[in-house]
């Protein structure tokens, strides 16, 4: 049977998408004789900006070192398979069609027929999957929040990381950042290293008091270790000295901080030995599709006005958006361009936070459906959205169609297009352009 099969009779098991408890994923665990005891050590990693790019460079760094790596990282962008990577010497691979369908017919069987939510149902096939197949270490990141999200079932992992905390996701985690902090502080475990990212202030005082009362030893970014851009290098530096390496792979000033983030956790954890070579070659190695990712050829990037630039970005919250702009303002000062950029959003993102943060930086905005999902913000709210900061804004049918539109306008120099503002967005374009991610 086709695995969208599958999941979508496994979705129907409970009419709620999200519905943050432990119960139903304790429940399960315990049908299945409990996986996630025969794990291999867990780095858990929770946050709101930043998390799948930190996985990304721990996986380099600890495939670099020798290690296999397990990884289980949501959402995926084209194929279900991305979210399960099983480890191997010399560098994993995505779990395949057949091994997903066993493993989900294993926890469908043990399930019995009662509710329990689809993530709940993948996340127990992936435990499943990695406690059948040895590897040195498995990155565990959070779906949603973290004390209630499903993943948090591991009583003592090696490390908790938290990367930079923001307001995404009101209506499950509070309205307020210390109430997010509280949610992501969840995965804390008494006296697992905490590796935190540079927080809000807000945030960073909910994480110090919930890792004080659990006894758990906080490595704090711009506290315990720091990390710095120096002439176009990574400078990395805690109590056991300093790190000079080359610049991250993946574009953005804020990679120096994910990949800074990455490395402390590294640090901190007495079991792994990582030399400054593994380092070094993680950061170089290190990918991640639609985090500032330039889409050099393909059937969309064919529409696109010859000589321009595509680039794609999954963000779509205020911080996430902060972030990208900072890359974009980069990228203008070492070649100035026209900026153009395409847009689609979910209906529960704040979508004026997200664009403001390019209303200084942009000729105009073109606001696109997202395909195939319910869900999704209509184009028109979005130009509101746009037109309230000022913005000049129009409407396509498509990002394909977005394109067209740009190469039929006069620009004195090939445009740079940002596409932008949701990860579904970027997973459909990805599968359009045919840019599959391995």
């Amino acid at each position: 049977m086709p695995l969208d099969d599958i999941l979508g009779r496994l979705a129907a098991l409970h009419p709620k998408r999200i519905d943050l408890t432990l119960e139903r994923m304790l429940r399960i665990l315990d049908a299945l004789e409990h996986p996630e005891r025969k794990l291999p050590p867990v780095i858990h990693v929770a946050g709101t900006n930043g998390k799948g790019s930190t996985v990304a460079f721990l996986r380099a760094m600890l495939e670099a070192a020798g290690l296999r790596v397990h990884v289980y990282t949501s959402p995926h962008l084209v194929r279900f398979n991305e979210r399960f990577r099983l480890g191997k010497v010399g560098g994993g691979v995505l779990a395949t069609d057949e091994q997903l369908r066993a493993a989900l017919d294993r926890c469908e069987r043990a399930n019995g027929g009662v509710p329990i939510t689809i993530f709940e149902m993948e996340t127990a096939a992936a435990f499943c999957l990695f406690a059948d197949h040895p590897a040195d270490v498995l990155l565990l990141e959070v779906g949603l929040g973290g004390r209630l999200d499903a993943t948090n079932v591991i009583d003592k992992p090696v490390a908790s990381v938290i990367t930079p905390i923001g307001m995404d996701h009101p209506e499950f985690l509070g309205d307020t950042l210390a109430k997010i902090a509280g949610e992501k502080a969840g995965i804390i475990k008494k006296g697992v290293p905490v590796i935190c990212a540079e927080q809000h202030a807000e945030a960073e005082i909910v994480i110090e008091a919930v890792a004080k009362k659990l006894r758990a030893p906080l490595h704090a970014a711009t506290q315990d270790w720091h990390v710095s851009i120096e002439r176009g290098r990574l400078v990395y530096q805690d109590e056991r000295g300093l790190l000079d390496l080359s610049a991250p792979r993946l574009f953005g000033r804020h990679q120096f901080g994910n990949a800074g983030l990455a490395i402390a956790t590294l640090r901190a954890i007495e079991e792994f030995k990582i030399d400054q070579a593994a380092f070094e070659q993680g950061i170089a190695r290190a990918e991640w599709p639609a985090r500032m990712q330039r889409l050099v050829s393909g059937a969309l990037v064919a529409q696109a006005p010859k000589d321009s630039e595509v680039w794609l970005d999954g963000g779509h919250n205020a911080d996430g958006g902060r972030v990208v702009a900072a890359a974009l303002g980069d990228l203008e000062e070492r070649v100035s361009r026209p900026l153009v950029i395409v847009t689609g959003m979910m209906g529960n993102k704040d979508a004026g936070g997200f664009l403001a943060n390019f209303a200084g930086l942009t000729r105009h905005i073109i606001a696109v459906p997202i395909p195939d999902q319910d869900n999704a913000m209509a184009p028109d709210i979005l130009a509101d959205a746009a037109r309230r900061l000022g913005m000049r804004v129009e409407i396509a049918e498509s990002v394909e169609a977005a394109l067209r539109r740009i190469a039929a306008l006069a620009y004195e120099v090939p445009p740079r297009i940002l596409i932008t503002g949701s990860l579904y967005l970027a997973g459909h374009v990805l599968a359009e352009n045919g840019t599959l991610p391995t």
